[in-house]
């Protein structure tokens, strides 16, 4: 019984002493349009992301049917022939961003994150991703710009369209995460 309060608490004590951060309201945008043809453009306001201050370890989740589409068409076939969101519905980033601190966290301070990117049932790993960060209060907001190959996640497009999208996709994304 003694060991078994002594476990709890020791849990307890490493569960609690860690200081983490979330947001339920995450944004991500995805663009994969090319010159002088319609815009393909998608944005998603319900992504889930956590960061453990102490670690540096972020996380973030995407419900695929989330985004959304300026045409109910397009948005149709991303979902049934792009990214197959009945088949694969979650999108998801896993990483550690180095050599991150909050006290070294000013205005808007520049950090590098590894880690890796699960969509459409294929994982690529992700290495120099640039994160802007700032904290105020008890939020730390992250931002981040960068671009993956249609190809590292087996996605095709079909000859009809493959010279209305690109195959380069630019993702955005902007996270308020709040103490936890």
């Amino acid at each position: 019984m003694k060991k078994s309060v002594y476990l709890i608490a020791f849990i307890s004590v490493n569960i609690f002493s860690q200081a983490k951060y979330l947001t339920k309201t995450g944004v991500i945008n995805f663009e994969a349009s090319v010159p002088s043809v319609e815009e393909v453009k998608a944005t998603n306001n319900a992504v889930t992301a956590i960061i453990n201050s102490d670690s540096g370890e972020f996380a973030a989740l995407v419900l695929v049917k989330g985004f959304r589409f300026k045409n109910a068409l397009m948005e149709e076939h991303f979902n049934e022939n792009y990214a197959e969101s009945d088949t694969y519905p979650k999108a998801t980033f896993k990483g550690k961003i180095k050599d991150f601190s909050l006290d070294k966290l000013n205005s808007t301070s520049s950090f590098i994150a590894d880690g890796v990117l699960t969509f459409h049932g294929k994982t690529k790993q992700l290495e120099g991703v640039i994160l802007n960060i700032t904290k105020s209060d008890d939020t730390i907001s992250i931002s981040s710009v960068f671009n993956v190959n249609v190809s590292d996640f087996d996605i095709k497009i079909p000859k009809i369209v493959r010279d209305k999208i690109s195959r380069n996709v630019d993702i955005s994304f902007d996270f308020n995460l709040k103490k936890k």
